[in-house]
């Protein structure tokens, strides 16, 4: 019973897995953010290829 008590209290103790999550949510955020950036970016490098295009 001792010993179960105390892996339930490192357990509880130990924030490496909190720090995971906490990292793997901000790289999430900042793929999605990304990706965002890149079509944005994408989609006015085509308008602006298509209007000189059209001026040549």
């Amino acid at each position: 019973m001792k010993k179960l008590m105390t892996m339930t209290r490192q357990f509880r103790d130990d924030e490496n897995g909190a720090a995971m999550v906490e990292y793997s949510i901000l790289i999430g955020i900042i793929t999605v953010a990304t990706i965002a950036a890149i079509v944005f970016v994408g989609g006015w490098v085509s308008t602006q290829w298509n209007n000189l295009q059209a001026a040549l």
